[in-house]
């Protein structure tokens, strides 16, 4: 476990915070690919890239100033996660979530992800929930608002449990969902700071406490809260 992560405010400042998440790389060629994976996804969600912009390897790699290997590994990966969508044979392009599919992807997480909190409470270790407790907490001090550091608070309490969910379809469902929910481009995100550090404080009492139902209810609370908020400022 690594004690150190990486975010970036909106004036590409850079504070570091603690996390869980370590990546390993053997070689080179994986270093490269991870570090590319690593910055076109802050790019998508900084929104430098907008829904519907097409990605090309050869401008890419000339703007990171690796080769368009690990560009082309990068984007297959981001694919894969459904950041980005391929039509033909190499053009990749950022995808778009619409006002719909976002409000539906919601509802849908509000049901999944309460069940795999309710049955994941028993899995999460007490350093990891406090770790992550600890991270959230910094967040909130940040001066300026980092969306990103938002997005990596949010991510980690989502992870306790999404990981520790004995259910693997269950899993992944839920990522596929959260990757569709994260690339609508909603304003005011840093409106929700307060709200969503309320409530995955919450959630975090709750794993704590080794509390299923408690677990469940505020988990199911905080989505609907965010169904919510987007209906209020669309």
């Amino acid at each position: 476990m690594s004690d150190l992560i990486k975010t970036a405010s909106e004036s590409e400042s850079e504070t570091n915070l603690p996390t869980l998440v370590e990546v390993n790389t053997e070689s080179l060629s994986d270093t490269l690919a991870e570090q590319a994976y690593t910055d076109l996804s802050k790019m998508i969600h900084q929104r430098n890239f907008k829904g519907g912009q097409q990605l090309v390897e050869l401008r890419l790699a000339q703007q990171l100033g690796i080769s368009r290997t690990p560009i082309r590994q990068a984007l297959r990966r981001l694919e894969g996660e459904g950041l980005l969508q391929k039509r033909g044979s190499r053009h990749y392009f950022v995808r778009r979530v619409e006002l719909q599919e976002y409000l539906h992807s919601l509802k849908v997480r509000e049901i999944l992800e309460a069940e795999a909190a309710f049955t994941a409470t028993d899995n999460v270790s007490e350093t990891n929930i406090r770790n992550v407790w600890k991270n959230l907490k910094v967040v909130e001090t940040l001066q300026p608002y980092s969306v990103l550091a938002h997005w990596q608070s949010d991510e980690e309490v989502h992870s306790l449990f999404i990981d520790a969910c004995p259910n693997k379809v269950l899993r992944e469902v839920i990522r596929s969902l959260r990757a569709t929910t994260k690339l609508f481009e909603i304003e005011n995100l840093s409106e929700r700071l307060e709200p969503d550090s309320r409530q995955h404080e919450a959630i975090l009492t709750s794993l704590l406490r080794k509390d299923k139902k408690a677990a469940k209810a505020a988990v199911a609370m905080h989505i609907k809260s965010l169904y919510k908020f987007a209906v209020s400022v669309l």
